[in-house]
């Protein structure tokens, strides 16, 4: 069943550029950060904090203090009136935050939520599990990003290794996937255009960097940081990742920093904070899946036709579509499947391209939607993407 009751202001999101990690956002407190970008996003806006009943917090990269979430990050912001949920779904996490927030806008719980992604992926937590009853009383230990990037402990293979399965499976060669590496990154050079003209309609940008202290200005980030240029010729000097593989470095993301928000409301006030409320933007629906045991590329497919089905849509319904695409063989797979054009996908770029801070993707990738839809005179959206543990998670929304 589709939803028609939760609205995101248009105008009211917001989005960091990305930096790949250990970069310019490398050593900043992500939630802290995440709370002092939103408390600016908002200023900028004219929108004052006591509008909210509710805030969601998604962050998978465990910081500091991080056990207090989301009542936390409401009182940094000046709400601290309100609490709500912090979620933690891999990279599906931006998915499941606004699902969660629109669900309880559709429900009538609450009439205006803020949904706030932040993570830093550089510098993550190395974890010590004390276990006394070990040899020597000696405990376990993981690096939170490194160890769980590289080993699935129910697949028992990195996600890396699952490219490669699908990739196979599905007959997706090294042509294929050098080919939709170029275009994604000839894609998002149109959102570099007219000085980046497109990306400067939602994004914080130029962004002051404090240092720790939040004293000193270190540095100002003037855009997406780590996009590496891509040709034909450069991606054919790559050697595969894996031996024997197909996957290079051209053909997948990298990690990243930053953070992202979204406000959802009812549609009177989704109104009252939008930009211009000739334009309405309604989350429609959601669906999840997964995929086979080491195939995580695949889960997009029955993702989207769960959504699509709750929708009671088709895909010849979608006028833009958005992927988060970790790897090259995701959109071919994807296009091969759902029986579209690859080239159809991602205008003004993806995750391939911009990289991948984890739980702020997503949302980066909504907001660019919204855009994309808005620029077209309006229509229905999708957004899909794949997450840890072969699964995945699609939304869809309508821009009238």
């Amino acid at each position: 069943m589709a939803w028609e009751k939760a609205y995101i202001p248009y105008g009211g999101y917001w989005s960091t550029p990305f930096c790949r990690w250990q970069g310019s956002l490398g050593h900043l407190h992500s939630l802290e950060f995440g709370a002092q970008v939103a408390t600016t996003a908002l200023a900028h806006r004219k929108i004052t904090p006591d509008v909210f009943d509710g805030l969601f917090l998604g962050t998978t990269v465990p910081q500091k203090s991080g056990f207090y979430g989301a009542p936390w990050i409401a009182g940094v912001i000046g709400a601290p009136g309100i609490t709500g949920p912090t979620i933690s779904q891999a990279c599906a996490t931006s998915g499941k935050v606004i699902a969660g927030a629109a669900l309880e806008i559709e429900q009538g719980t609450h009439s205006a939520v803020l949904a706030l992604l932040c993570d830093r992926t550089s510098n993550s937590p190395h974890i010590y599990y004390p276990n006394p009853r070990g040899v020597g009383g000696v405990g376990d230990k993981e690096d939170w990003i490194w160890d769980n990037f590289g080993n699935d402990p129910y697949a028992k293979n990195s996600m890396l290794q699952t490219a490669e399965n699908v990739a196979k499976r599905a007959g997706i060669d090294r042509t294929a996937q050098d080919e939709v590496a170029l275009m994604r990154f000839e894609q998002y050079q149109d959102a570099l255009r007219d000085d980046a003209a497109f990306l400067k309609r939602f994004m914080v940008w130029p962004l002051e960097v404090k240092n720790s202290s939040g004293r000193k200005v270190m540095t100002t980030v003037e855009g997406d940081e780590g996009v590496f240029a891509t040709t034909a010729e450069g991606l054919a000097k790559l050697k595969p990742v894996l031996e024997g593989g197909t996957v290079t470095f051209g053909s997948q993301t990298y990690p990243a920093d930053g953070s992202a928000g979204l406000i959802l409301a009812t549609k009177e006030k989704a109104a009252a904070m939008s930009r211009d409320p000739s334009v309405t933007v309604r989350v429609v629906a959601y669906g999840q899946g997964r995929s086979d045991k080491g195939h995580m590329a695949m889960a997009n497919v029955p993702a989207t036709r769960q959504a699509l089905n709750r929708a009671d849509l088709t895909m010849a319904d979608i006028k833009a579509l958005k992927t988060h695409n970790p790897f090259a063989v995701n959109d071919v797979y994807f296009a091969r499947e759902m029986n579209i054009d690859v080239a159809a996908m991602n205008r003004f770029g993806s995750s391939l391209v911009s990289g991948h801070p984890q739980a702020p993707t997503g949302a980066r990738l909504i907001i660019e939607l919204i855009e994309e839809l808005v620029m077209g005179g309006g229509g229905y959206g999708l957004f899909t993407g794949c997450a840890a543990g072969d699964t995945a998670l699609a939304v869809i929304v309508k821009v009238a």
